[in-house]
């Protein structure tokens, strides 16, 4: 039996040669499920199309782990790889069975377990279709994919849908992240620059400065020889007195006339060097804000992950979380309104009451003040507030003597990741931030 689907795609999903003779489809031209009887079991790493290979490896490991996982295959070589020639001989294991594509499989799987667990409970395509869509919205892409090519109830169709998005959203990312590269790329290069450019000029004075002492030392030898020619005569010549001393006063003149010239050149070379060093300063302090920028961010990333696993695994193990926050009235000020309610259920999920100020636009902005008195924990996105609220947030929080939390994106990981900060810190001393 062939399996057709509408448009260009159709007849992807066929009987071929002997895997037809035993029962095998095949999609995207490798053996995925008996067509005979549906499939029970998870579909194995090296029974997916090749296609789909290079999309796992990227999407759903990180180098560092793959290189640990390779390493066990063939320490020397995958020491002295490339990250792009590490990932290419992974997509190639990954087609194989053998040991290799077994130890990927193994890794993937335990990687991902919880969200495996969670799409497991998926009896057929359009529950599957639902927890999908569903780890979308959180962002949780990774063990999604993973879950969904492997399971044994995705459709064809699903499946090239799944693949689509995933292959758009590394496209985005991809965009996102290439102005930032390309600004941290310029910093460097102006950095070597400025580092040359310094060290040109640090030769330049030390140059000028022996070209000083050289013409010092060489004036005294003059002055000497000219003194030395001429003997003091008691009671001698006056006119050849009189020249003695003119040659030595032009002799002095000319020495501190060369020594001016060289104190104003090491003036300004040293002004030079100062004005140099501080535009270097100011380049290394941008280049560590990004820095310290990029590990916020990392940091931000491992908590939100973190705390979304630990919650998924308490749903799965069916048992709630335990209350981070409990008694505490927490304040969200801006946002988007779609994420309320996401942003309300982390809340909750802490244990702490959930209230929400768009920020003036359309709550009064008279309610503001009276809900930041009220709250113990104030929190607003920069990026979608506006500067009214954030305002009225510190001129009341200092009043009132509560807190406030300045998050970095109205994204569900910043807040997750505030949240999780927050409850780490609730036994010890808070302190009001300042700005």
């Amino acid at each position: 039996m062939t399996v057709k689907l509408p448009g260009p795609q159709a007849g992807l999903l066929t009987p071929s040669g002997v895997g037809a003779a035993s029962g095998c489809l095949r999609l995207f031209g490798h053996a995925v499920a008996p067509c005979a009887a549906p499939a029970t079991k998870r579909r194995r790493l090296w029974q997916l199309s090749g296609s789909l290979h290079c999309s796992i490896i990227g999407t759903c490991l990180t180098t560092c782990e793959l290189r640990q996982i390779l390493r066990k295959i063939q320490p020397s070589q995958s020491d002295s790889e490339t990250d792009h020639q590490l990932h290419g001989r992974a997509v190639v294991l990954a087609a194989q069975q053998g040991p290799g594509s077994k130890l990927l499989q193994k890794s993937l799987d335990r990687r991902h377990r919880s969200a495996i667990r969670l799409f497991a409970k998926a009896s057929n395509a359009e529950a599957l279709r639902a927890h999908w869509n569903a780890a979308q919205e959180r962002g949780e892409i990774p063990g999604a994919y993973w879950a969904v090519l492997t399971h044994p109830e995705a459709t064809e169709g699903l499946l090239r849908q799944v693949f689509g998005e995933v292959h758009m959203l590394s496209h985005l990312v991809g965009a996102a992240n290439r102005a930032d590269i390309r600004r941290l790329r310029d910093l460097e290069a102006d950095n070597s620059a400025l580092q040359e450019k310094v060290r040109r000029q640090q030769r330049q004075l030390r140059d000028a400065v022996v070209a000083r002492d050289e013409s010092i030392a060489r004036l005294h030898e003059l002055l000497a020889k000219a003194m030395t020619s001429q003997p003091p005569q008691v009671g001698g010549d006056e006119p050849a007195s009189a020249a003695a001393s003119e040659t030595t006063a032009h002799l002095l003149a000319d020495l501190r006339r060369q020594l001016e010239l060289e104190r104003t050149a090491r003036n300004k070379s040293e002004r030079r060097l100062q004005d140099l060093n501080a535009r270097f300063e100011t380049e290394r302090r941008r280049l560590r804000l990004l820095e310290e920028e990029d590990r916020t961010l990392r940091e931000e990333l491992e908590l939100a992950e973190l705390s979304l696993t630990e919650r998924l695994s308490d749903l799965h193990t069916a048992r709630a979380p335990s209350p981070t926050l409990p008694g505490t009235t927490l304040l969200y000020v801006g946002g988007r309104a779609h994420q309320i309610a996401q942003l309300r259920a982390l809340a909750e999920q802490a244990g702490g009451s959930f209230l929400h100020h768009d920020g003036g636009i359309d709550d009064r902005s008279g309610l503001l003040e009276a809900q930041v008195a009220r709250a113990d924990l104030v929190f607003f996105p920069v990026d979608c507030v506006s500067h009214n609220a954030v305002t009225t947030i510190k001129r009341v929080s200092r009043q009132v003597g509560n807190f406030y939390v300045a998050l970095r994106s109205s994204g569900l990981t910043s807040f997750a990741a505030a949240l999780r900060t927050v409850a780490q810190q609730r036994h010890g001393e808070w302190v009001l931030p300042r700005q």
